[in-house]
């Protein structure tokens, strides 16, 4: 089995993710390791307490926004995973039927480990190149000694070719598990739909009240919605990333420095994007066919829209409200409890301007990708879709 140049594109959100993980944990982690060559010089109360703070924050920040990253990864990757085998189930039949095994097929997909390894090694050579930068905003008050940037290989192999054989071989054992499925089934492309069965009798004593019937409109934007978990998942994570990202960084200026507000707004931008973007494209390709039928028994492009994309809309605003919390409790903490002795650090406050500005900026980011997948769905050819049924 072949993976074509179209369906490795397709991986770019994996690559951005794993590029942005691994610029992030990078910097911090390869910081604390040349922060802990100037233990034995400290001394000083006040430079211990700055010292210990600057070494409890690389520690969090590497766990949280690296565990984040990571779970995110998995899940996108088995996302692609999955959409290649319900794409080419009748390909992978074939294969099956001449007599290979779902073991060596699912062996192929080892391939997926490569777009890990060329997104962490992007993002391990971005780190490299904001290092320097890195160093000197972290001590930009000079209160710790200077100290010279050092290349640790461990670090670097950890961080690049052991993320990409785990996810490498993450890929085979669940193609493995996707593939237990009869060759007639892949053959015919047959989807299994789980349908829930509406429970009929009596209950303490009490006949069950009947279901109230949804409108065809609703009850499809629902249908939608439950269709596929990731993709609500990626949708509530673009809007969790941009929320959250952003507002930290208004609060950098003050916090840190003009150095991390930056690099936050740009990994922000860029996770929301690729998870949005992802998340809509493959909402509107998955539902192809359901657009043209809503189209020849004349529903208009608003009401088709609405039934496909307007469902995932409090999906976002509620990712956006969880980043917001996320944001607050991450720097309060951060200033209350690890900066805690050191007088430096400002008191943090919620900023509602940042609030406002942040939460109008992504209600027009995401009516526009909304707007713009709507007017993609006016040019689904109905012709099209129908051959190729």
């Amino acid at each position: 089995m072949v993976i074509s140049l179209k369906d490795s594109l397709k991986l770019l959100g994996i690559f951005i993710m794993s590029c942005c993980a691994v610029t992030v944990c990078a910097m911090f982690l390869n910081y604390n390791m040349d922060l802990a060559e100037l233990e034995p010089q400290i001394s000083d109360g006040m430079v211990r307490v700055f010292y210990d703070a600057q070494v409890m924050t690389g520690k969090v920040v590497i766990a949280v926004c690296g565990g984040c990253l990571l779970v995110t990864t998995v899940i996108l990757l088995f996302f692609y995973i999955r959409n290649y085998i319900n794409t080419h189930k009748k390909e992978l039949g074939i294969l099956k039927a001449l007599g290979y095994s779902n073991f060596k097929i699912a062996g192929s997909f080892w391939v997926f480990g490569l777009s890990v390894l060329v997104g962490t090694a992007a993002g391990y050579g971005i780190a490299l190149t904001l290092m320097p930068g890195f160093y000197r905003v972290q001590n930009k008050e000079k209160i710790l000694p200077e100290f010279s940037i050092h290349f640790h290989p461990l670090p670097a192999l950890c961080l690049t070719v052991l993320p990409a054989a785990l996810f490498a071989l993450l890929s085979v054992l669940y193609s493995y598990r996707k593939l237990k499925t009869p060759v007639l089934e892949l053959l015919r492309e047959k989807t299994t739909v789980r349908v829930r069965k509406k429970r009929e009798g009596k209950k303490a004593g009490k006949e069950l009240p009947a279901q109230k019937e949804l409108p065809f409109l609703s009850e499809l934007k629902r249908s939608t919605l439950g269709a596929s978990p990731a993709l609500v998942f990626f949708i509530g994570f673009a809007a969790f990333c941009y929320s959250s990202m952003m507002q930290m960084a208004f609060s950098m200026d003050d916090l840190a420095s003009v150095f991390m507000a930056a690099m936050m707004i740009i990994i922000g931008i860029v996770l929301a994007c690729t998870s949005l973007f992802l998340a809509i494209t493959s909402v509107v390709n998955g539902n192809k066919k359901t657009i043209a039928m809503l189209r020849v028994f004349g529903y208009s492009e608003k009401a088709c829209s609405s039934s496909i994309l307007g469902g995932y809309r409090p999906v976002a605003y509620i990712g956006f409200v969880i980043g917001t919390i996320y944001q607050y409790m991450l720097l309060k903490i951060m200033v209350t409890i690890v900066f805690a002795d050191v007088d430096i650090v400002p008191e943090y406050h919620f900023d509602f301007k940042a609030f406002g500005i942040v939460l109008v900026s992504f209600a027009i980011l995401y009516e526009l990708v909304m707007w713009r997948y709507t007017e993609k769905l006016k040019k689904v050819s109905i012709k099209e879709v129908m051959l190729e049924s």
